[in-house]
């Protein structure tokens, strides 16, 4: 897996209108930290890389692996392997905060609507839909997860209105800064927003898998999980505050990214078991290496056109998914 992530890195970095080889791509590297190889490449292709290329893969790189590992943590906190981020309206919610920030961030938020308050006020409205399930989920004390799910469909279902309310007053320009915006896209880039989101997605990442034990644990049932000396409470409310974290900065970059949380963890499953201790390391991997094969994908088959990231993956992760389903009831009904 980690073969896989730096063969997609080294591609994304090296395809584009300007091309750059993996010997070209080590020796910018080396030459960076001092040491000069002797291999030739111009200005041109070291300002692209390093300038345009690197700073997106790496933010693929951060963005496929937080995504794949939130959809593990939200799949084993549900113990449902079709779960993914979005039932606890943390996408819908950024979605909505966004949309404001683009079509009323002029006038509300005194001509600051540029790229870096859309992506803060993304971040918070992930945040606030996220607490607002949370805090309906909440019951005598403990959390339920069978209200949390019905609270992130009823969130997702009121800010998906209140984001076509205010998309009703959006005006020519706006409305396709919307549309490409919620069909995601790495197009923005900067080392900036790599900075940005570090700590957010790290913090997902690192954290996650301290986690693994007692998400194997849950897969038995809150009860069983309890008798094992699980604190089920804090590892829902950990998990909770981990994706919200890391999902919301994702959406807050990069705009809504589909199937990346819900497909990755899920063939990992398939292939290298339900132990939370492999499927989370091998799911930041297999995430990381996804996205930033999708991006270069997206800027490249259709050159000089970018197509938007999230399209790229609904048509690769639908219908493979698809498969996998079909798959799995084919196995079922033979036994």
């Amino acid at each position: 897996m980690i073969a896989c992530v730096l063969l997609a890195a080294i591609l994304a970095a090296g395809i584009g209108a300007v091309q750059i080889s993996p010997l070209q791509i080590l020796g910018m590297i080396f030459h960076k930290i001092g040491f000069d190889l002797g291999i030739h490449y111009n200005e041109m292709q070291e300002t692209v890389f390093w300038v345009i290329r690197l700073p997106r893969v790496l933010l693929a790189v951060l963005i496929g692996a937080t995504l794949a590992v939130c959809g593990v943590g939200m799949q084993g906190l549900f113990r449902n392997p079709l779960a993914d981020p979005g039932l606890i309206g943390i996408g819908s919610g950024a979605s909505l905060a966004a949309v404001i920030t683009l079509v009323l961030g002029t006038s509300l938020l005194g001509g600051l609507s540029g790229q870096y308050t859309l992506n803060v006020m993304a971040f918070l409205g992930a945040l606030a839909s996220m607490i607002a399930v949370y805090r309906i989920s909440r019951q005598e004390g403990k959390t339920n997860v069978a209200i949390m799910l019905l609270a992130g469909i009823a969130v997702n279902a009121m800010a998906g209105a209140l984001t076509g309310l205010v998309t009703i007053s959006a005006n020519e320009q706006q409305l396709r800064s919307i549309t490409f915006w919620s069909m995601g896209s790495l197009g923005g880039a900067s080392w900036s927003n790599v900075l940005g989101i570090l700590p957010f997605c790290a913090l997902s990442i690192i954290g996650m898998p301290f986690f693994a034990k007692s998400l194997n644990a849950l897969s038995l049932g809150e009860s069983d999980a309890g008798h094992l000396g699980i604190r089920t409470e804090r590892l829902k409310n950990s998990v909770m505050y981990l994706c919200a974290i890391g999902v919301g900065a994702c959406v807050a970059v990069s705009g809504i990214i589909v199937f990346v949380g819900l497909v990755v963890p899920h063939i990992l499953r398939m292939t290298a078991g339900p132990d939370h201790k492999k499927l989370i390391g091998a799911s930041a991997l297999g995430g990381a290496a996804l996205l930033t094969l999708a991006d270069l994908v997206s800027r490249t088959i259709a050159a000089p056109v970018e197509i938007p990231i999230g399209i790229i993956t609904s048509v690769v992760g639908g219908p493979f998914f698809l498969y996998l389903l079909m798959k799995e009831k084919k196995k079922q009904s033979l036994i």
